[in-house]
């Protein structure tokens, strides 16, 4: 039996509230908003989660428009597709449900794509903040439509 990485969180507090870092050795793994509560994981930070940490304040402080951070999603193929394209969406820049459907060569997968967004383990990180609604409406965040928003306007996508 092989033995699981290690699995680290970290809690740091920005202008969109709480959020749990997590990574193993190797990567983040996953954000949370709010606080998570779980005896297995190691509470400790490593300098990976104190590096996140420090990115994302310089991200919201508005001196950062890029990450660069070793990253490791657990999902389907699809879903990391999906993701890989996300990260693919520049800062400042907002992309449809049907136009990430189309870059991964599946037009007709608009609520898949969206379903695979509802999945994304490492929010902000992988911006799935910049996926609209084809009219450019603001839909469905798990963080809540008003970090979306929020996320958006630092970006200069939204006044």
């Amino acid at each position: 039996m092989t033995e699981l990485p290690t699995h680290q969180l970290y809690l740091t507090e920005l202008p969109v509230g709480v959020l749990t870092l997590l990574a193993n050795d190797n990567a983040i793994t996953g954000i949370r908003f709010g606080r998570i509560e779980n005896e297995t994981l190691n509470s400790v930070p490593n300098d990976l989660l104190l590096e996140a940490a420090h990115q994302l304040s310089q991200y919201f402080a508005g001196n950062l428009d890029q990450f660069d951070l070793p990253l490791a999603p657990s999902g389907t193929e699809f879903q990391r597709r999906v993701w890989d394209q996300l990260c693919a969406i520049p800062f400042g820049e907002t992309r449809s449900y049907g136009a990430l459907a189309n870059a991964i060569g599946n037009p007709n997968a608009a609520r898949a794509i969206g379903m695979a967004n509802n999945r994304n383990p490492i929010p902000i990180l992988i911006p799935c903040h910049r996926v609209v609604g084809a009219n450019g409406a603001m839909v469905g965040y798990a963080g809540g439509l008003n970090i979306k928003q929020a996320l958006l306007k630092l970006e200069g996508v939204l006044d």
